[in-house]
């Protein structure tokens, strides 16, 4: 047996093969999988076999159309048979709302390059005629839905594994896990011990148990599944005969899915009255078992498919599948390198195995070999959920994600399982003043406030809520004169030692400012793609405060870490040092009222500790709203006495509390961007128009240097830009597509209604070449095409002079 290499990978299902394969596809040959049985012992012989590239998440939808189109070329390289079936398949839509997904998915899809197309209900009769169309009123035909043979299919990765030279290694069970002192690992097994540079946890419904041997909790929960396989229905069996294929059908209505099988059909459901499996473990002697059938939990979702699906109701039963997959609280995979754990990666909770696997194992060998994947793959990075999970919070998320699945997914929604979990000393204080909450990286953040009349619990809608009026109110508040907003959901770092400002040149592209000042930069990935917005600010000469999006802390702190150096320390204080920002024309007026200090000559981006009442602070002359304003840091301890300190002092000025739904309103009246949006790994700094943020003068090689000036030198394909959109009850969420004379060329980053000049603004990307003030395009918004104006001059205070004034 094999005792060293370069990567031990752990679990022999179809992600864990796919993981080996792209490793010797990109050049490590020295690669081994462990698995403790057989090849696709686990979720992956029992599953359905299903693909399909529909994803809310545009990065997700590309990796499983990769996925895919990787089946013929995994064909064409071994020989064997992935018993593919491009058969298509159809999502219905028996509501508006529902409809209205399929129209935001369908317009995603033409700047993906994906061919789906809308169908109508005679069109739906035409190509699936199994389904019964009463009620329904669209739907969304993809053809590059189909199906496989699982086993089939983990087999041709692992045979073109073996080709490219690695090894795997059956019926050998890891016991341990034990990191050496130089970041190694030795994974003790019962044939073994082998030495390897990398683990990878690709053990499927065990990954909660590997993972635990090297101290790693993996949010995961398997959940039961059950799909039944009919004997021959004569309508099908017509088809057969005709040299035909039915399509897939997904009706979420009836949370279910269905394909040919043979001349039958299988059927699978995502019911509500959903079970948990293994909930306080997966034992260790599940392999390839079924969980007994339970006809129970899923009578009401065959009750709807008997009318979906008439032919269903005479069919006779030939076997029933009910067996275990896990899910992440999300849904979505969990992939990457483990933050504080060296040279350890999750592939792990892949939901969807044969839909995701092959670009789950595409992204996790890129990032091993090359550094970083090729797109942004935030949506599964293992790094979304930080060290504040807990099994207690996944369990609920887990069942609720299930009960999901097929549901119509909203830009506006807030999900209520395991809320509220993290809050803030001011959570009961905004309760009681009408906070409608929603939650980031599992804390509560106030997404507006609810007065007389107004909806305590905002509907969820692709169009204009039920919040509007709310917000409208807020931001006029701010505006008019001064808001008050929490600062808790932004991370925040600090940095420290007699190294920090040189340490700080190299890990950020922008200046690093002096004592008493900040500055925004970008920070780049070596390939210089975006990978942070932050905020410097510089509180001494050895003592820095950095501030960037608070749902990324994880990642951007496994990324300070990883590059840590003598004399330097960096420390998260996302949730030990919080406070409040306040913002308007009025700002400086309640600011003055609670302090002693003189702040008359604090200028834009200054940055001074004072005490505030009687909390001692750190406040920052800068405001995300673009208005005049600062930012105050305290202690949480002392969060409350600053509260109403500048509460009492606000009143004589009308301060109102605002939310993060007006936030996002008042950033578009300055074009500012948002992390995840406009700036993101898809994007450069020059793309996104960080550039005007990074010190090209400095004599520093800053991470992601020679990749910026590359691309300063020889200038980008596109820009991003701010639109100005004419439509009546929607606006731009993020996606859409840009159409400039019959053509897709663009296709938008985020958007929504600027209460403040009364204009519904998007942001986008389009052709450098086409863009000009006035350029007029459309947009398509809910299959709608909506004409919008090219605005490069923001709306709201142009020159600054507010702002700076």
């Amino acid at each position: 047996m094999q005792t060293t290499t370069r990567v031990a990978v752990i679990g022999g299902g179809v992600v864990g093969a796919s993981v080996l394969y792209h490793l010797t596809k990109l050049g490590w040959s020295d690669v081994m999988l462990i698995e403790r049985s057989e090849l696709t012992s686990g979720s992956t012989w029992h599953a359905a076999g299903g693909f399909h590239t529909l994803n809310g998440d545009t990065n997700m939808a590309a990796l499983q159309g990769y996925t895919i189109r990787l089946y013929k070329e995994l064909e064409s390289i071994t020989g064997m048979s992935c018993g593919l079936h491009h058969v298509g398949g159809i999502t219905l839509a028996d509501n508006q709302d529902r409809f209205d997904m399929l129209l935001a998915e369908r317009a995603k899809h033409r700047f993906m390059g994906l061919e789906t197309e809308i169908v109508t209900p005679e069109e739906i009769a035409r190509i699936a005629p199994v389904t019964n169309i009463k009620g329904i009123i669209g739907g969304l035909y993809d053809p590059l839905d189909g199906h496989l043979d699982p086993s089939g299919t983990t087999h041709a990765y692992a045979r073109a594994a073996r080709m490219g030279g690695a090894t795997i290694q059956t019926h050998t069970m890891v016991t341990e896990t034990n990191q050496r002192p130089d970041g190694t690992w030795d994974v003790v097994t019962d044939q073994d011990t082998i030495h390897a540079e990398h683990i990878v946890n690709a053990a499927g419904l065990w990954a909660r148990e590997v993972g635990a041997m090297a101290g790693i909790y993996f949010p995961l929960h398997p959940m039961e599944h059950q799909y039944i396989v009919t004997e021959d229905v004569p309508m099908i069996a017509d088809i057969v005969d005709a040299g035909g294929e039915h399509p897939h059908v997904m009706d979420p209505a009836g949370e279910s899915y269905l394909r040919q099988e043979g001349r039958g059909l299988c059927i699978g459901f995502y019911e509500q009255r959903c079970r948990p499996w293994a909930v306080n473990g997966t034992p260790w002697t599940f392999g390839h078992e079924l969980l007994p059938d339970d006809f129970d939990k899923i009578e009401n979702s065959i009750a709807f498919a008997y009318k979906r699906f008439p032919a269903l109701e005479t069919a006779g039963v030939k076997s029933v599948i009910h067996g275990p997959f896990t899910f992440a609280p999300d849904g979505n995979p969990l992939v990457g390198p483990v933050p504080g754990v060296r040279n350890y990666w999750s592939a792990c909770g892949v939901m969807a195995g044969f839909s995701q696997g092959g670009g789950v194992g595409l992204t996790l060998a890129q990032w091993m070999i090359e550094g970083e994947p090729e797109r942004d793959v935030m949506a599964m990075d293992v790094a979304r959920f930080g060290d504040w999970i807990s099994p207690g919070y996944t369990l609920p998320k887990v069942i609720e994600t299930y009960q999901k699945r097929f549901s119509v997914s909203y830009p506006n929604e807030e999900l209520p399982a395991a809320r509220p979990n993290r809050t803030t000393p001011m959570y009961d204080i905004f309760s009681d003043m009408g906070a409608v909450w929603g939650q980031q990286y599992g804390l509560e953040v106030v997404n507006y406030y609810a007065q007389d009349g107004e909806p305590v619990l905002e509907t969820p809608s692709f169009r204009r809520s039920d919040a509007f009026d709310a917000i409208a109110r807020e931001v006029r508040g701010v505006r008019g004169g001064v808001g008050i907003n929490e600062v808790h959901n932004f991370g925040k770092y600090r940095v420290t030692g007699p190294r920090a400002r040189v340490w700080l040149d190299c890990i950020m592209a922008g200046r690093v400012p002096q004592p008493g000042r900040l500055s925004l930069t970008p920070m780049l990935s070596d390939k210089g793609k975006l990978i942070g917005d932050f905020t410097i600010s510089c509180l001494g000469a050895d003592e820095f405060q950095l501030t960037a999006s608070y749902g990324s802390q994880g990642f951007h702190f496994r990324w300070f870490s990883s590059r840590l150096e003598d004399g330097i320390d960096v420390e998260n204080i996302s949730d030990t040092r919080t406070g409040f920002q306040i913002a308007g024309p009025k700002a400086r007026a309640v600011l003055a009222a609670c302090t002693r200090a003189d702040i008359s000559d604090m200028r834009l981006r200054d940055v001074r500790r004072m005490t505030v009442g009687m909390t001692d602070c750190i406040v920052q002359r800068v405001s995300y709203t673009g208005d005049l304003g600062y930012e105050i840091y305290c202690d949480p301890m002392g969060q409350r006495a600053l509260w109403w300190t500048l509460w009492a002092a606000g009143q004589p000025h009308g301060m109102v509390p605002f939310g993060m739904r007006a936030m996002m309103s008042l950033r578009l009246d300055k074009h500012f961007g948002s992390w995840m949006a406009e700036f993101s790994p898809d994007y450069t700094a020059a793309e996104t128009g960080l550039d005007r943020f990074i010190d090209f003068k400095k004599d520093t090689d800053f991470i992601g240097r020679a990749a910026a000036e590359a691309e300063r030198d020889r200038g980008t394909t596109r820009r991003l830009v701010a639109l100005a959109v004419d439509t009546d009850d929607t606006d731009v969420h993020g996606y859409e597509p840009i159409w400039l004379a019959g053509e897709v060329v663009g296709f938008c980053t985020s958007g929504g209604y600027s209460h403040h000049t009364g204009t519904s603004i998007a942001q986008g990307f389009l052709p450098r070449q086409a863009v000009s003030d006035g350029l007029k395009v459309e947009i398509e918004i809910l299959g709608q095409m909506r004409p919008a104006v090219v605005t490069l001059t923001p709306p709201f205070d142009p020159d600054g002079a507010r702002m700076r004034g």
